[in-house]
């Protein structure tokens, strides 16, 4: 059975921002994905967990494996005609080492950042 996204009020939809960067990082591999926030479904994304990404990649979990990811996940966001997303950090998250190279990866791949 599929859950339909939940109806928000055009209220609030249009203060929302369409498309939504979120990151997430274990001790083992690191993921993005794009969030399409008016739906509530994943526009695109990208982990190192991909069978494809595994050969090419030495570790999932360091910095290099963050950049690859985040110049993936650019790609796969400008064949889908998304040309700007907005980051969504957590509390713990700061500009800093992963963080930072998945997010200076989509930049420099021609992916706006809002």
């Amino acid at each position: 059975m599929v859950i339909p996204p939940p109806v928000r009020p055009p209220r609030i939809t249009q203060f929302l921002k369409p498309y939504v960067l979120k990151m997430h990082f274990t001790n083992k591999y690191v993921s993005a994905q794009v969030i399409h926030t008016p739906t509530a479904t994943v526009a695109s994304s990208a982990s190192s967990q991909e069978k494809a990404l595994r050969s090419s990649l030495e570790t999932s979990r360091d910095v290099a494996a963050a950049a690859k990811i985040g110049k993936i996940l650019a790609e796969r966001l400008l064949l889908k005609d998304i040309p700007a997303v907005s980051v969504h950090l957590k509390r713990e998250q700061k500009y800093h080492g992963k963080v930072k190279a998945v997010i200076d990866s989509i930049r420099e791949a021609g992916v706006k950042l809002l």
